[in-house]
């Protein structure tokens, strides 16, 4: 059964910095393209970033542009989200998704919160 077990989530305040993690396992890592979405209470799930199979980084959503990064290390199967500059508008659950042609996985999801 393919897991993607996402962590590093938490509490912090405005203007701190946060790593979000992913780790895959049953499935080959590196044919899969990676992205960070995320889920705010009353709201969409909106797509955070987004890096292909080999490493190239395929999209920002423009709310994160310049704050976030997101990075990939094949070898150890997972994939990251370096938050930084985070803002209250941040907080959501935010879950990874692999994504292979038509065959897709998501995680279960992590809580980020930015309060003051």
């Amino acid at each position: 059964q393919v897991q993607l077990a996402e962590s590093g989530g938490g509490s912090v305040q405005p203007g701190e910095s946060l790593r979000l993690s992913c780790a895959a396992s049953r499935i080959t890592f590196r044919n899969y393209a990676m992205s960070w979405h995320r889920q705010a209470p009353g709201k969409e799930r909106e797509l955070v970033a987004s890096i292909g199979s080999g490493g190239a980084i395929l999209n920002y959503a423009d709310s994160v542009k310049g704050r976030f990064t997101i990075s990939r290390d094949n070898a150890k199967n997972t994939v990251y989200l370096q938050m930084n500059s985070l803002k209250p508008e941040d907080t959501a659950v935010y879950l990874c998704n692999a994504k292979r042609g038509l065959s897709g996985f998501w995680g279960q999801g992590i809580q980020v919160t930015v309060s003051s």
